[in-house]
């Protein structure tokens, strides 16, 4: 047996070697589109006719395009990462269809990459850059960091390794959390309230997922509460935050910068006011782009593609459910 694998996966080829050779081993044909992910519905849709697998990026898997008969032969979205929101996971359970994902192991990247922003911001670094660039030898006055209050939102693993990375430089570390859980690491970990959070922290963090209930946390009233000397930085989800109440927060000072890897639609708009918004440091959605994080995730993405193809239950499944549904389309030993 061999299936038809579509990649979208934008990190596949720059680091997808191993997991190509691991597919190929096993007989799959690949297929590269020519654009990569993350797809539109509508982009998708005409390239899954005869597609078993998709190593996928957050294309947008809605009900009507995995029930179309295009996607007949659809068995497993497998995606590269860990965010899922962009599937219909009620939709694929019901038509049959495994969905994969790759959690913790992007953790540490996505974590070393906040801390990134979190630093670059406060010490202005991407400022600094631009005016030598300039010809222009002018020191920048920004905040330290040691010492400071840090606030994360969503303490899930990457939050907690976040927290990990604030106790070498000897921060107070607060956190918010639907689920809060116990301190990790012999790091003290302070659950609070969201609104005492906001008020108390030089530095946030969002690092929560997606759910009907996150959309929209930071707007206008949050943005409002947090000191003017506080920091935001984001590399979860843009569809957390208020965008256009950042701009203003920013513009008339209600907070002293922020740093934004991921946007409500990506890529940025050349249009969007962001970019001429002060006091923030934008980055292209690339949190989780180490290098060697990025070989194990595509390996494993791929991996889970050929257990489904090999009769066996992928390790990482986000609808277990669906191995129980008589709906199931690809077949288990």
């Amino acid at each position: 047996m061999s299936w038809n694998v579509l990649i979208t996966a934008r990190a596949y080829s720059d680091v997808g070697e191993q997991a190509e050779a691991l597919l190929r081993q096993a007989g799959c044909r690949i297929i590269i589109p020519e654009k990569f992910g993350a797809l539109k519905a509508a982009e998708v849709l005409p390239l899954l006719g005869g597609v078993d697998a998709v190593l996928a990026s957050a294309d947008q898997y809605t009900r009507d395009v995995l029930s179309d008969p295009r996607a007949a032969a659809l068995k497993i979205v497998s995606r590269w990462g860990v965010g899922y929101d962009s599937i219909d996971i009620e939709a694929a359970t019901q038509l049959g269809v495994v969905i994969g994902f790759t959690p913790g192991l992007l953790n540490e990247a996505v974590a070393d990459y906040t801390f990134a922003l979190l630093l670059g911001v406060a010490r202005r670094v991407h400022e600094a850059d631009a005016n030598l660039r300039r010809g222009d030898w002018t020191p920048l006055w920004g905040h330290d960091v040691a010492g400071k209050t840090l606030g994360i939102i969503g303490c899930g693993r990457i939050g907690q390794a976040v927290a990990r990375r604030a106790s070498g430089f000897e921060m107070r570390v607060l956190a918010y959390d639907v689920a809060p859980v116990a301190s990790q690491g012999g790091r003290k970990i302070n659950f609070v309230p969201l609104d005492t959070l906001l008020a108390e922290s030089d530095f946030i963090t969002l690092n929560a997922a997606v759910t009907p209930q996150s959309r929209g946390l930071i707007g206008e009233q949050q943005l409002r509460r947090m000191k003017p000397s506080a920091y935001l930085v984001n590399t979860a989800r843009g569809l957390l935050l208020d965008e256009a109440a950042l701009v203003r927060a920013l513009k008339e000072g209600w907070i002293a910068g922020a740093a934004l890897d991921t946007f409500i639609l990506e890529p940025l708009s050349e249009n969007h006011p962001f970019r001429q918004t002060p006091n923030l440091l934008l980055s292209a959605h690339h949190a989780s782009f180490g290098r060697e994080t990025g070989e194990r995730v595509s390996l494993c993405a791929a991996q889970a593609i050929v257990d489904l193809m090999s009769g066996r239950r992928p390790q990482f499944v986000v609808n277990s459910a669906v191995f129980d549904a008589p709906s199931l389309r690809a077949c288990l030993h």
